[in-house]
């Protein structure tokens, strides 16, 4: 490809595209704009996906010529640094609309072709799993090609995190990624919020509910597959908020093989009902996990608490009380006790805050920590909105983190304090220096 193609690069005349292509074109163009523009930005975005740290150029839809005739991928980004570029094809999906595998495999033969690095997909389809495509495509046409999707709710929360925590140095760079986070916010700018549960839903639910669902049931995956993609999304928008990455709280041999994710969840939901999962937040006491109990229709958020590893049972018990001064009183508090079988004793907090003795195990048990839930009714439609299933998992993640986890300070030993040196006779013949068995003497 020659330098003057590099510039043929044009916009496809509005008449004759519909409201879904102009929609997406729209997003593209504002995209890659502000890609060119704010080089933070772009190093965030593109540097995880193997983009060299360099200046970026971008390009919309920029004309190739295949066997089946001229295409216009969506985009088209390079980063150059000396010598050294990065290239990557775009494609671009807006609202419901999902990629298309024969579509995506056709650019993948044009950046073969072309020597390209890469083709990078931004939809509303959240993958399950980080780093996986929702998308399945031939696998050997990945052999000399990366394929990388994001998410347009990832695109908006690196944004915010750019300009917001970690900063963009030039004041007029800054105000154009604001506009971009102000664009993408909007309802009609087409990069929606995850907003369904997929088709398979309803008949999922309803099934679990009456105790007939079985793990190789048909559309048993996608439910499974759509719960964590759920998941993913309440941390990408709790870490807007907080300005850190939330990510899921997957093992590591979840996170080779997606799949082996996918049959857990679908073991738990033939035999008891509960889809569940979990959020790693920096720095919190312990991760966030969510179930989903689909046949008593509630929403559960817990954390469980290391206790201190000192004091008396009830002083443990008050330690855990003070900083749930300010939480509801319908919260579920369980002891976790040392060396025991099944649950320990639970008790709402309204009951423990009149008597922490009620969750006090037998005398001469040590309690090693607490677990805290919140559970609350659990929306069932398949979309968003008032009574849905994913509003009723969004907001109950961020009520339990605001109420509860970001005002749970873990407990820290406090530090050794000096002894201070023995007064001794002046006649006495023992040495005055301090020894580390001068206080075993007394305790004896």
């Amino acid at each position: 490809m020659n330098e003057e193609s590099w510039h043929q690069a044009r916009l496809i005349p509005t008449s004759g595209i519909n409201g879904s292509q102009e929609q997406e074109r729209r997003a593209t163009s504002a995209l890659l704009a502000v890609l060119s523009v704010v080089p933070e930005f772009s190093k965030a975005l593109l540097g995880p996906l193997g983009a060299i740290r360099g200046t970026t150029e971008t390009y919309i839809e920029v004309p190739f010529d295949t066997s089946e005739g001229r295409v216009y991928p969506d985009g088209l980004i390079r980063v150059r640094r000396g010598a050294r570029q990065w290239t990557a094809l775009v494609e671009v999906k807006t609202g419901k609309n999902e990629l298309e595998a024969r579509q995506l495999e056709s650019y993948l033969d044009i950046a073969r072709s072309e020597g390209f690095d890469a083709l990078v997909t931004i939809s509303n389809e959240i993958p399950p799993v980080p780093g996986q495509h929702p998308t399945a495509v031939d696998r050997r046409k990945l052999r000399k090609v990366a394929l990388h999707h994001i998410p347009w709710s990832f695109v908006l929360f690196t944004a915010i995190m750019q300009k917001e925590h970690r900063g963009v140095a030039d004041p007029e760079q800054a105000w154009i990624l604001g506009e971009l986070i102000r664009y993408l916010e909007h309802s009609k700018s087409g990069a929606l919020e995850l907003d369904d549960m997929g088709q398979h839903w309803v008949s999922v639910r309803d099934a679990v509910a009456s105790g007939t669902f079985r793990a190789n049931d048909g559309g048993g995956a996608e439910v499974a597959s759509r719960f964590d993609a759920l998941l993913r999304y309440a941390g990408l928008r709790l870490g807007q908020q907080l300005g850190i990455d939330v990510t899921p709280a997957l093992s590591r041999s979840e996170i080779a093989q997606p799949q082996e994710r996918t049959d857990n969840l679908l073991r738990r939901l033939a035999a008891e009902g509960v889809l569940t999962g979990g959020l790693r937040i920096p720095h919190a006491v312990g991760p966030l996990t969510v179930t989903a109990d689909l046949r008593a229709n509630r929403v559960t958020c817990q954390v469980d608490i290391p206790a201190p590893q000192t004091g008396r049972q009830l002083t443990r018990v008050n330690w855990v009380i003070r900083q749930l001064k300010n939480a509801r009183a319908d919260l579920r508090i369980e002891t976790l006790v040392a060396r025991a079988r099944g649950e320990g004793p639970t008790e709402l907090l309204e009951k423990v805050r009149e008597d922490p003795k009620s969750i006090a195990p037998e005398p001469g048990r040590e309690i090693k920590g607490f677990r805290v839930a919140l559970s609350v009714a659990m929306g069932s439609k398949r979309g968003r909105g008032r009574g849905s299933f994913i509003d009723s998992v969004v907001e109950t993640v961020d009520e339990f983190y605001g109420d509860v986890i970001q005002n749970i300070k873990p407990w820290a030993p406090s530090p050794p304090k000096m002894r201070p040196a023995p007064e001794l006779d002046d006649d006495a013949l023992s040495s005055t220096d301090l020894s580390s068995q001068d206080e075993a003497v007394a305790g004896v």
